[in-house]
């Protein structure tokens, strides 16, 4: 069985939840605390393609950054948006579970248990 890898935040509640999820099974899991530990473009770049889904849609939208940085712009590029969530991790929504070639949002955190 591949091991889990969890982008996580200790202070989140539904992070809490997932990896307690994956804890549950006894499956072995690498803990990421993304915002120590940012993540490279590529490693968003990867997990948006494992997600299927847009830079957009990986982006908290009610965090202060988000305002700030004014990402809300439609005429900003994936590349833009990938940057930023590389400078301010705090957007990256939470929690995020990679497995092979397959990842999950843990919001709900019951999405987990499709890669248990």
């Amino acid at each position: 069985m591949a091991t889990l890898t969890i982008w996580h935040n200790p202070r989140c509640s539904k992070s809490r939840q997932t990896l307690a999820l994956i804890e549950e099974t006894g499956t072995e899991v690498d803990i990421v605390k993304y915002l120590e530990d940012s993540p490279s473009a590529n490693e968003i770049k990867d997990v948006l393609k494992k997600l299927a889904i847009s830079a957009r849609d990986l982006m908290r939208k009610g965090e202060d950054e988000y305002k700030a940085l004014n990402l809300s712009d439609p005429s900003l590029s994936e590349d833009d948006l990938i940057q930023a969530m590389v400078q301010h991790p705090k957007l990256i929504e939470r929690p995020v579970v990679i497995k092979g070639d397959s990842a999950v949002l843990g919001r709900p955190p019951e999405n987990v248990k499709s890669l248990l």
